[in-house]
Order: C-alpha cells, then structure tokens, then sequence
C-alpha cells in the first residue's frame, strides 16, 4: 500500500465554535513522507505546525496543538477523515487559530477531501502494528489497544447520568469511515453549557453543530442522522486524536467513557511503545514488581493481600476481603462493608444516602480483577477493566449494607484477556449484576 495525498487543493469557511470567529481553510496537497502540517497563514512568517502527539498542548472540549506562540484548535474531525481516509500527507492554511466546526460533525471536511480527490504516492505507506495490549485510564475512564490485524474501535459512551448509553463496534476503513462515522454530529450536556461559556468557549456554539442532551431528551435542530449518533461521534475523535501518532496503526481500541485527555494519553502510550521498539539499543529501565500473586491454594485473602494484589487506594478500594475462592480459581467471593463514613455519601445524597451504581460495578471489576489476576499467574501485572454489559441496577445500597460480590470467569484468552460474570447481594438479595471484560497489562501501562 502505498502513501497518499490529494490531487489538488480546496477551500471552505466556516465557523469556529469556541472563538465564534469566521475561519477560511484549504487544504493542499503534500509530497510523501511529508505528514500533515498546519499553516498560519494570518501570523507573520506563516509559521507551521506539524500534527503529532509531541505538539498537543491542550484538550480542553477539542485537541490543540502549538509549537512555541503559533497553535491550532479544534483540530480532530480533520485529522479523523484523514485518518479514515488513510490520507498520510497534506499541508493545511487556516487563516485562525481555531478550525471550523461547520455542521459538529466530519461530513463537511469529508466532502472537502473527495472533492479533492486522494491520489497514490510512490513511497510506501508503513504502519505501526501493535504486538501486545496497552491501556490508560482515569477513574471509570478507560481505553485499550489490543493487537489486531486491521483497524477497529469497541466504543461505550454515557451522559453524566447514564440515560443516553450506546455501545459500537466497527471495523474502519474508507468507506465505512465515509457512510458510518464521518456524519456522526458532536454533542454536549445541557448543564455544561454555562460553564463552558464562562470559560471563554463555545461562543459559536448553537444547535447548527451539536446536538444538545438534557435530561432525558435529545435537542437538535435535525432529526438524529443515526439512532447511536452520540458513540460514533465518540470514534469519530478517537480516529482523530490516534492519527497524531505519526503513522497509520493495526489495533483494537476498546474506548470506555472516552474523551481527548484520554485519547491523546492513550496516544502518547503507543507512541512510547513505537519509539522503543524502532530504537532497541535503547535501554529500558525494569523495576521489580511490588505486587506479588498469592498462592494458589489459598482460599481467603484479607485487605493486606488485597493491596499487595490492587493498585487501588483508599478512598477507591471496592473490596475489604476475599471470604472464598475455589480449587479451580474461576469462583470467587467477596465482601464490602458500606459504612456511612464512604466519601461519596456526603454528596450522593445529602439526607438520603445511597451507593452510587458505578461503584456496585467497581467492586465487581475488582473482584473478578482479583480472580484474574490468581487464574492467570499476574505477576507483575494489574488488571485493567475494559468494558461491562448487561448491567442491571435493581435495589438501592445505604450505609449500614454488606456487599456479598460474586464473581465468576467465564472465559481466558491468551492468559490476559478475560470475561467475567458477577453479582452483589445484600442479605442474600440480588442488588446489582453486569458480565466484565478485562486484560492484564504491566505496571508501567505498556
């Protein structure tokens, strides 16, 4: 395969949607090996920036990218169509230092682009193929690359308050880029809006290009251009924030909650990995694990072996002790003592407290992490929870309650990718289940 550009230049305007400012934009072509480079052509110089993880210097509600004073905003659903595209080289003029949004979604630079039309170049295209997992995370956050022989992205997306969850899994290439993914508009939560504004952004923010969620309703000047337009938004920016990567990448994104912060840690992790392997001289510092796996035919841990096995802390500890485990370690039991002391209850809720359903699911993970990590061998390891399912929430949990959490391993792959199946019980009665998926990474997150 080889590299790719476009035949000829084009031009568009629009508008920024945090400045609020009229942009004008074209793109042009760009020899192989050239990358993607960004023109101001209204400072003088007409200084450059070059679109790479190196130069990402801001994440705040888009990805920004600078070199010294001369910084470019909001310029992820470009890099998507280039990326889904399988565009490796373009120079880009911008007249501002922020990209239009035009309609929130990728369907306007797409056009851009076919209107261009991509050409082959002589040089061939090379691509980073990942050999083992890789994985970030910030609280319920998560994102994963697993090895795969081809493009694809598993996404969950959620509002603040889980009403409008979507789950997607795709393969990407060109044309499932251009009917799937490139028209998926952005959208925001209603109750950010004033906060964003006191910031100084979204002040050419309207519902010409975002879809607006409150409460339970959907607010959009256009009927939704598909049912789960929200998680495919979600990918769109994942396929642009990895193309800062630097080249094309084979991998699985398994993405749980989403967002640029995490996309470009994600990136900036793959792009370590890239660098260590093209430089093998380089040597790599080892520290010796803290953690080590308990024996095999122990049937009950108490909390000092659960710290020894979990980099979890305080106030983030869903499990105060393992009461069983059975003789084939796939089986285990645990239990959670909810005190009125939890940091959470104070503002969840005041007057009324109960155990966020999120925190149920935390336990769980951390129970069938545990079991994870005994079944597999992990040394050296940490399990990191990429994905839930079937996720029920049926009574509420106050102080006073014992969590009994069950789990059960349904299913290994390879020794460090396995599903799980698990349940709280309060009482003896069912309080909440979900089925898990999670995957063994080094310490060090590579």
């Amino acid at each position: 395969m080889k590299q790719r550009s476009i035949l000829r230049e084009v031009t568009a305007k629009g508008k920024a949607v945090h400045t609020g400012e009229e942009v004008t934009l074209t793109i042009k072509p760009a020899p192989a090996n050239h990358g993607v480079v960004f023109r101001r052509v209204d400072l003088y110089g007409k200084p450059e920036v070059k679109a790479t993880i190196e130069n990402v210097s801001a994440l705040v509600r888009s990805t920004t990218i600078s070199d010294g004073y001369t910084k470019v905003e909001m310029i992820e659903h470009l890099l998507s169509v280039l990326n889904g595209l399988g565009i490796d080289n373009i120079l880009v003029e911008v007249d501002g230092n922020e990209l239009p949004v035009f309609d929130g979604s990728a369907q306007t630079y797409l056009n851009m682009v076919l209107q261009a039309e991509v050409i082959a170049l002589d040089e061939d295209r090379k691509f980073f193929v990942l050999k083992e997992p890789l994985s970030v995370s910030e609280g319920n956050r998560s994102l994963v690359a697993l090895p795969y022989d081809g493009f694809k992205i598993t996404c969950t997306s959620s509002d603040q308050k889980a009403v409008h969850t979507q789950h997607l899994s795709i393969d990407i290439d060109p044309d499932v880029y251009s009917t799937q993914i490139a028209g998926a508009r952005t959208f925001t939560i209603y109750e950010e809006i004033e906060p964003l504004l006191r910031m100084g952004k979204i002040k050419g923010g309207s519902l010409d290009c975002a879809v607006v969620i409150k409460g339970d309703k959907i607010l959009s000047k256009e009927p939704l251009r598909f049912p789960d337009e929200m998680v495919r938004h979600k990918i769109l920016d994942i396929i642009g924030d990895i193309f800062l990567l630097g080249m094309p990448i084979k991998a699985h994104i398994v993405a749980l909650l989403p967002g640029h912060a995490l996309n470009a840690n994600l990136t900036r992790t793959i792009h370590r990995k890239m660098m260590d392997e093209s430089s093998p001289q380089r040597k790599k510092p080892t520290t010796p694990p803290d953690r080590q796996i308990v024996p095999g035919d122990q049937t009950e841990l108490d909390v000092r072996q659960l710290l020894n096995l979990l980099p979890h802390r305080y106030p983030f500890l869903m499990v105060d002790r393992v009461v069983k485990i059975d003789a084939d370690n796939t089986e285990l039991r645990a239990i959670k003592n909810i005190t009125i002391n939890e940091p959470y209850f104070s503002g969840h809720y005041p007057g009324r407290p109960i155990m966020p359903g999120v925190l149920q699911i935390e336990a769980m993970a951390q129970a069938a992490g545990i079991l994870m990590l005994i079944r597999c061998g992990g040394e050296g390891k940490v399990p990191l929870f990429i994905n839930c399912d079937k996720v029920k929430l049926r009574k509420v949990v106050t102080p006073g309650d014992q969590l009994l959490i069950e789990a059960l391993i349904t299913k290994i792959r390879a020794n460090k990718i396995g599903t799980a199946r698990a349940t709280c019980k309060v009482d003896g009665k069912l309080v909440s289940s979900a089925q898990l998926m999670f995957t063994l990474v080094a310490e060090d997150g590579r």
